[in-house]
């Protein structure tokens, strides 16, 4: 090749890379006009004060302590029994609403237990049954309340939110062979097909709850309104000659897939939930196999066509499906709807961080509230020692995120890769054509793929410096900083973030 057509080929690879270095316009979302308002704690002191209090409890000694600590369990156990009492025996909750003064009781109670626990882990057995039959209780009370109303969603959440809370803070002060790989909750009767699973008897129609290990799946754990503990939603499908159960989920590399079950829990997960539609519904006393039918539904529709992801997480547009509308979908073919209480992304810095990955619709169904539906049960949670704290690591430098970002704008990427992305993701189209999953999924943009790129990358190196942190913490104290602390760390962290960070 003459030196001429080197320079018309150079001049041409030039000019494509210019092109491909333009940007994609993304426009930010317009705010979401609700009443809802992310919802806040505000409780530094009290939880400064609770570590004041495990710290006191540690340096008296457990067998000092003793005493007090199972005063307080009694004390919170009566409370539950006089809770109980004042709703009777109706599924309807017996009148007792959510503003009711013994249920402000039972919470701070719940939280002044928390501390002496931690301390003195012997007690741990105790206040994870007394956290179990808790939840119970507020899901029974929760048929009779109205979904929608704050007070009712915000009782809902402090309970079942805060009361999950404090037994993980008790946990990970605890020695990892103390903390129960599984906690059994209500056992829920089902006339559906079923099998074993983990030590759990798993239902046809049942949901699982995950919180995925990615720093994307923490963020969409924490980023709507009600900050929570999962981003995933599976539903489980067990044939009728009780042949191994499969997962069918939806996920943003290929789509709406099945999965077996070794295959769902070697996607690393760092805590499932499973849920069940009460025995006790109206829809379920007339139809019990419901759940059934809506598992089989969802089943057989991904075993016969292909069902792309739906980055817009629009649950109103079955033609693409997001995890959580998996299960939403299947349930609506049998006139049965999930997420009373619909979700609100109302934060304009999450929004606008969404918005980069495709996001559309902040008024959706996200996962961590499926929980607060009242017409599931919670059957059991599993949870792993070893990476729950991992757990608290990566929420909180997603608070830390979110907390310190100056304004709202879509999650940065480096320009310069953006013709890379883009070759990558023309690569991955022609792999999708052909059945298989690229390294850009369908659907998602170079540019988004980037910005996760890039999120993924700053999240590591926050976590990686916050670890250092975490372990000068440990040597000062004595113990694991809590989740507050964590948060407060992350926030220095980025206080003084390096370039790039």
């Amino acid at each position: 090749m003459n030196r001429r057509r080197w320079l018309v080929l150079l001049l041409v690879l030039g000019l494509a890379y210019g092109v491909a270095l333009v940007p994609e316009s993304v426009a930010l979302p317009p705010e979401v006009t609700t009443a809802s308002t992310p919802f806040r704690w505000d409780a530094d002191e009290f939880w400064t004060g609770l570590e004041r209090k495990f710290e006191a409890t540690r340096a008296a000694g457990c067998d000092a302590s003793r005493v007090a600590i199972v005063r307080d369990l009694e004390r919170l156990e009566q409370i539950m029994a006089e809770i109980a009492a004042q709703a009777g025996d109706s599924e309807a909750a017996g009148g007792l609403d959510p503003s009711a003064p013994i249920l402000d009781e039972w919470e701070a109670t719940l939280f002044q237990v928390g501390p002496g626990v931690a301390a003195c882990s012997e007690h741990l057995p105790r206040f994870t049954a007394s956290i179990g039959a808790s939840r119970a209780l507020v899901k029974r009370l929760s048929i009779g309340w109205p979904i929608d109303a704050i007070e009712a969603r915000e009782r809902l959440y402090r309970w079942l939110y805060g009361g999950r809370a404090a037994l993980e803070e008790a946990m990970l002060q605890a020695p990892s062979a103390l903390v129960p790989s599984v906690v059994h909750g209500v056992d829920e009767p089902s006339r559906t097909p079923s099998s074993e699973v983990a030590g759990v008897r798993v239902h046809s129609g049942d949901l699982l709850l995950s919180r995925g290990g990615a720093p994307t799946s923490a963020l969409i754990a924490r980023g709507n309104d009600f900050p929570g503990n999962f981003s995933h939603v599976a539903l489980v499908y067990v044939a009728e000659d009780g042949a191994e159960p499969v997962a069918v989920e939806a996920h943003i590399e290929g789509g709406v897939k099945i999965a077996t079950v070794d295959e769902y829990l070697a996607d690393r997960k760092l805590r499932i939930v499973l849920l069940r539609p009460r025995a006790d519904h109206a829809r379920l006393l007339a139809d019990p196999m419901l759940p059934h039918r809506a598992a089989r539904y969802a089943f057989e529709r991904a075993s016969n066509e292909r069902i792309p992801y739906d980055f817009e997480m629009d649950f109103s547009d079955p033609s693409k499906l997001f995890c959580s509308e998996v299960a939403s979908e299947a349930y609506a073919t049998q006139s049965m709807s999930l997420w009373m209480g619909l979700s609100h992304i109302s934060s304009p810095v999450v929004q606008a961080w969404l918005s980069g990955f495709g996001v559309t619709h902040f008024v959706t169904q996200a996962p961590s509230d499926l929980e607060y539906d009242p017409q599931l049960r919670v059957v059991a949670e599993w949870r792993d020692a070893d990476v729950l704290f991992d757990d608290h690591l990566d929420s909180a430098i997603i608070d830390a995120l979110v907390e310190h970002a100056r304004e709202p704008a879509p999650l940065p990427h480096s320009p310069w890769m953006l013709p890379l992305g883009r070759a990558l993701k023309a690569w991955s189209a022609v792999q999708n054509a052909f059945g298989y999953e690229g390294v850009v999924p369908d659907g998602m943009s170079a540019t988004a793929a980037l910005r996760n790129r890039s999120f993924s990358a700053r999240h590591a190196a926050i976590k990686k410096r916050l670890v250092v942190s975490v372990a000068d913490f440990e040597r000062q104290h004595g113990y694991r900083p809590p989740y507050w602390a964590l948060e407060r760390l992350a926030g220095e962290l980025l206080g003084e973030a390096a370039p790039g960070e």
